[in-house]
């Protein structure tokens, strides 16, 4: 009796919240699953980023998995392995996520962001070019001309006060002309390549514009992870910093249960160079503000916070991504997650994890 090999998945920045949903996600429909990662996540932020734990519990979790101790900048690495490989699915998750630490770190920060996709980009290409590719892209890509944008404020948040935008931003959006931070540039770098190798070599990819990504597996820190690290804070009776904009700043959160579950979709009916917004929509979005009663909520802990009377560079005072494109192109995706379940989970995640001596009284 012939026996069919399972089709394989190559997930780079595996440990990370999507990269590591999107691992458990593939492994449960019987992908063999490699994971791409060196937890350049603690180097970057300190042992607070770590994310062994994370590549522990997939190597428990996933019966087919395989962990890769490799650094996307490794460019005759990263192409030995694709060419060994050949897989059916490359999920580019692996980056440098801070856009307040990539002007501490411009060269690392493009050379990974820009420099590591271009290496995925090429090793597919050369090894595999029909297999589906999949970006983990930024809204920061949009860069700061978002807040030209007529805005109204209301008592606990900002919100458009142009019809244009009701439903959020559109993939047409322009992102030239702004400031970006180093990190929104070597991100709108990888993803105009992203597109380019799409549309000039005809392979099948797309670029997942990100507005705020969350789930319970976050190892959320100041500088990347805003509802992740608010939680924590709020249970471990710690201060958060508000940047600007008087917390009334907005995001819009999806679970990241719900972007695997499209990165999933896409790959079985892909097309190329495409672009999407991937977010929660006007439904899942949040401001700073009222994030802290929503945790409060659950937690029954007042949020210990305090105002900063300066706003991240290139920083967005209210992004909601327009998720039409999406339900169109995928009709049988959808939000899956509500903001409510999204806060819950985080807060029991955190209570797992953290100490108990940690935990505030």
């Amino acid at each position: 009796m012939t026996r069919f090999a399972p089709k394989t998945i190559l997930v780079t920045g595996s440990s990370g919240l999507i990269g590591s949903e999107t691992c458990v996600y593939f492994g449960k429909r019987g992908f063999a699953v490699h994971g791409v990662d060196n937890n350049q996540r603690a180097t970057f932020f300190g042992p607070q980023g770590d994310t062994r734990w994370n590549q522990k519990r997939l190597a428990g979790l996933i019966k087919n998995f395989t962990h890769h101790e490799l650094d996307v900048r490794e460019r005759e690495r990263v192409l030995r392995l694709v060419v060994e490989l050949r897989p059916d699915v490359i999920v580019h998750a692996a980056a440098q996520p801070s856009h307040d630490l990539a002007a501490a770190i411009p060269f690392d920060d493009f050379d990974t962001n820009a420099v590591g996709t271009l290496n995925m980009l090429e090793a597919a290409r050369r090894a595999c070019p029909e297999s589906p590719f999949i970006h983990m892209s930024t809204n920061k890509v949009y860069g700061d001309r978002l807040n030209l944008i007529k805005l109204k404020e209301l008592e606990t948040r900002w919100d458009y006060d142009d019809p244009a935008y009701a439903r959020g931003i559109p993939e047409s959006f322009p992102i030239d002309q702004s400031k970006h931070s180093l990190f929104g540039a070597s991100k709108a770098a990888a993803d105009v390549l992203v597109q380019e190798y799409g549309r000039y070599f005809g392979m099948p990819t797309c670029c997942l514009r990100g507005g705020c990504l969350t789930g319970p597996n976050h190892s959320g820190v100041e500088l990347h992870g805003f509802l992740s690290y608010l939680v924590k804070c709020n249970v471990e009776g710690r201060e958060y910093k508000v940047f600007g904009y008087k917390g009334k700043q907005v995001r819009d959160n999806i679970h990241s249960e719900d972007v695997a579950a499209f990165i999933h979709a896409f790959s079985l009916n892909p097309s190329r160079g495409e672009v999407y917004n991937l977010g929660g929509g006007r439904d899942n979005s949040v401001s700073v503000l009222e994030a802290f009663k929503k945790a409060e909520a659950i937690t029954g802990r007042a949020q210990k916070w305090a105002y900063v009377d300066q706003a991240r560079a290139g920083d967005h005072i209210c992004y909601i991504s327009d998720t039409r494109k999406m339900a169109s192109h995928y009709p049988g995706w959808g939000i899956t997650r509500r903001l409510d379940d999204i806060f819950r989970e985080i807060v029991e995640s955190w209570k797992a994890r953290l100490p108990q001596a940690s935990l505030a009284a």
